[in-house]
């Protein structure tokens, strides 16, 4: 399999210019049309268009999108396979949502090496959209994360919630917090939409942040007030460090377990899940 042109050709669908594909992948641009060429050629179709409005696919290239999204995928899974074969039986990639690895990540992997202890792990923590895309592309097996795509052959489940509160280093109540020193947490869209429906004259904060380690940071730094994962507010609170405005609403965040489609039954995928689920219902 030649996966440069696969992969050329859907960072062509994303650009739709052969000069930004030429750039992103640090080729020259002849190389760009050498290879749609090539691949034009093994379907005897055309697959992009070329005129004086940009690049455009045609039905056929349209066709191909999701065929080369999974081809993508295999190929990756392939090498990582073969690129790991030692004394484990297989190695797999974990994605995991930045404020999850924050609570659950020590916890997690260690039940996962008990169960599991002839896989090889590597974890990263991310972003539910780079996650997405990572595992689209085959760069990730499982993603635990709080905003699914639902893109072509991945699979969804949600497996539970973690809960945000409102906390504040000098406000007591909702009528007290002050525009100016709000922190605006945007952890998902979802989050977002909720808080906004909840206070909607606090939507327009002068700082916003996804992250509630650094929105931690900020409100110890700069104080005022913002919504933490649950467990740091407690913590935070016991220590003195905020208060928590008692009539603000708790928000709820919906955590989803993301892997492919033809790997969702997988034994050691339905246990790597498992485990995550008992944890965020501990």
């Amino acid at each position: 399999m030649q996966i440069e042109l696969i992969e050329t050709f859907l960072d062509l669908m994303e650009t739709r210019s052969f000069n930004r594909t030429a750039e992103r992948l640090n080729i020259t641009q002849s190389t760009v049309s050498h290879r749609v060429k090539a691949l034009e050629a093994q379907f005897d179709r055309k697959l992009f268009t070329r005129n004086k409005g940009g690049t455009a696919p045609t039905a056929s290239g349209l066709r191909f999108l999701d065929h080369a999204r999974a081809l993508q995928r295999q190929w990756h899974e392939a090498t990582r396979a073969v690129e790991n074969a030692g004394t484990y039986e297989r190695s797999m990639r974990l994605g995991i949502q930045h404020d999850l690895a924050e609570a659950f990540a020590g916890r997690w992997l260690a039940a996962v090496r008990t169960d599991l202890p002839a896989i090889s792990i590597y974890m990263e923590a991310d972003y539910s959209i780079q996650m997405n895309r990572d595992l689209a592309a085959g760069d990730l097996d499982l993603a635990i994360l709080y905003t699914p795509h639902y893109l072509p052959d991945l699979y969804y489940e949600r497996i539970g919630e973690v809960s945000y509160m409102l906390v504040s280093t000098s406000a007591r109540t909702v009528a007290e917090l002050r525009s100016e020193t709000y922190i605006q947490a945007v952890y998902s869209p979802a989050f977002d939409r909720a808080h906004r429906l909840a206070l909607p004259q606090l939507s327009a904060a002068p700082l916003a942040s996804g992250q509630n380690m650094a929105i931690t940071d900020l409100l110890k730094t700069l104080g005022g007030a913002a919504y933490l994962r649950g467990d740091t507010a407690r913590r935070l609170s016991q220590e003195g460090s905020v208060f928590h405005v008692e009539d603000a609403p708790p928000i709820a965040q919906a955590v989803y377990a993301a892997t492919s489609v033809r790997t969702r039954h997988a034994h050691q995928h339905r246990r790597i899940i498992g485990i995550m689920e008992e944890l965020l219902t501990s």
